[in-house]
C-alpha cells in the first residue's frame, strides 16, 4: 500500500475561494503521488506537495503567507520521519521561500530538531536553501488584509477559525512502498499575529507527529489550543490504543480539542496500513488523498 494525504487549512472558506483551494490541494496531491508511485519516499512526497502549496497564493504558507502585527511575515514548518524518529522544524522565520524544506534540512543535516529566527536562516544560507525578500512573499490580498487589521482592538488568532478570516495551514501524510511514514506541516501563522508567536505547527506533537508502527498526522486551526491538547501525538495515541482504527481517532481527538479547550481546526490521518481519516469542527476543510486501494483521488473542501 501507498498513500498520500494532503490538506490546505480548515476554516470558513467562502464560496468565490473554494474552487482554488480544490486546485490547489489537487495539484499538490498529483505531485506527491507521482513520486510514490514511481518508487519514491515519502520524505520527498511529503516535501514536493508542500512546496507546491508553499507556491501557491492561496494557501497560508510560504508565498500568501499572513502579515504579522508590524507588517512581516514569519513562517513556520516541521517535518517527522516516523521510522527513525527524526524531525526537523523552523520557527518565527523570515525571508524563505520554502519553509518545509528547511525544515528538512535541519532534519537530515543537524542533531537539533527547532531552529528559530535568524538562526535558522544562517542554517539555511549554509545548507543551500532558497532564500528570498519580503515581497517574494508578500501578496496584495495579504498585505489589504493587514491594513484592515491596524487599529483594531480585541482581534484574537482564535477568530481565524470561528469568523470568516483565513487559516490556509497546509500539510500532508505520506505512506510509501517501504512502509515509512512522514507527515510535514507549514504555516504563516494567523493575520496580525503578535511578532514571534509560534503556534503548533513547528511543535513536533502538536502540528505534526509520524510512527511508522502506527501513523502520521498533520493538524491545522487554532494554534494554542491544539497546542494544549498535544493534538498530533494525540492521535497517534489514540489509534495505538484502538486497534489502528485512523477515523475513530481523529473524530475523538477533534472533539476532544473542542470540549477541553474550544479549540477549532481539523487533522488529515493515515494509519500504518495506509487507510486514511481526517475530521474538522470548522465550516470547511480543504484536503484531497488518494491510496493505492483506492480507484481514484478524493479532493474536498
Amino acid at each position: 500500500m501507498i498513500a498520500l494525504m494532503i490538506h490546505g487549512g480548515a476554516w470558513d472558506i467562502p464560496d468565490d475561494l473554494v474552487e482554488a483551494h480544490r486546485q490547489g490541494v489537487a495539484r499538490a496531491l498529483a505531485i506527491g503521488w507521482e513520486i510514490l508511485s514511481k518508487g519514491g519516499s515519502s520524505i520527498d512526497a511529503v516535501e514536493k506537495s508542500i512546496n507546491a502549496m508553499e507556491d501557491d497564493p492561496t494557501f497560508d504558507a510560504g508565498r500568501g503567507s499572513f502579515v504579522n502585527s508590524i507588517g512581516e511575515i514569519e513562517l513556520d514548518a516541521s517535518i517527522m520521519n516516523g521510522s527513525t524518529f527524526r524531525a526537523g522544524a523552523i520557527a518565527a522565520v523570515q525571508n524563505i521561500r520554502y519553509p518545509i524544506s528547511l525544515a528538512r534540512s535541519i532534519m537530515e543535516n543537524s542533531e537539533h530538531i527547532l531552529l528559530v529566527g535568524t538562526g535558522a536562516v544562517r542554517f539555511g544560507r549554509e545548507h543551500g536553501i532558497l532564500q528570498c525578500r519580503d515581497d517574494d512573499l508578500l501578496v496584495g490580498r495579504e498585505l489589504e488584509r493587514w491594513k484592515e487589521l491596524q487599529g483594531k482592538e480585541n482581534v484574537s488568532t482564535k477568530d481565524a477559525f470561528r469568523k470568516k478570516r483565513p487559516g490556509d495551514t497546509v500539510g500532508a501524510v505520506a505512506l510509501d512502498e517501504n512502509g515509512l511514514i512522514v507527515a510535514g506541516t507549514s504555516t504563516g501563522g494567523t493575520p496580525n499575529k503578535y511578532p514571534g508567536r509560534v503556534g503548533d505547527s513547528p511543535l513536533i506533537g502538536c502540528g505534526t507527529y509520524a510512527d511508522s508502527t502506527i501513523g502520521g498526522v498533520s493538524c491545522t486551526g487554532w494554534g494554542e489550543a491544539i497546542i494544549k491538547v498535544v493534538l498530533a501525538k494525540t492521535v497517534v495515541d489514540m489509534m495505538e490504543h484502538n486497534g489502528g482504527d485512523p477515523v475513530a481517532a481523529a473524530t475523538q481527538a477533534i472533539e476532544r480539542l473542542e470540549e477541553k479547550v474550544e479549540g477549532y481546526g481539523g487533522v488529515i490521518v493515515l494509519n500504518r496500513e495506509g487507510v486514511p481519516a481526517v475530521f474538522f469542527n470548522t465550516p470547511r476543510m480543504a484536503r484531497a488523498y488518494c491510496t493505492s486501494a483506492m480507484a481514484s483521488a478524493r479532493i474536498e473542501v
